[in-house]
């Protein structure tokens, strides 16, 4: 089954859904402001994602500026900055088959669920 780490408010988050939806596989929408998802959660889709945590980070969001941006941080204190403030957690996430990708381009996210 497809997941999609959703937030509404989002465009290409919603522009992502309406793919998903149209192509009549099953999926699950996790809310992901509400909710979060825990550390090993984020720590298994990094992987699926293949990606490092940094990665994952909206890093113009007003929270990592004000309280990270400047500051060094490793891979878990990142994680747990994602955990704590999980708007900072770049979207959509599209998960299918255990590889994850950042489904902001519809053609990826075709590719993807073919």
């Amino acid at each position: 089954m497809i997941q999609i780490y959703h937030n509404p408010r989002c465009g290409k988050s919603r522009n992502c859904l309406a793919f998903i939806e149209k192509s009549n596989q099953d999926f699950e929408i996790i809310p992901y402001l509400i909710e979060t998802p825990t550390f090993e959660q984020l720590k298994t889709l990094l992987v699926q994602l293949n990606l490092e945590p940094i990665q994952l980070i909206r890093t113009k969001e007003k929270i990592w500026i004000e309280n990270f941006k400047s500051k060094t941080l490793n891979n878990d204190e990142i994680i747990n900055a994602m955990v704590e403030n999980p708007i900072l957690i770049e979207r959509p996430i599209v998960v299918k088959d255990g590889k994850a990708i950042i489904g902001r381009d519809p053609e990826l996210v075709a590719s993807f669920l073919d």
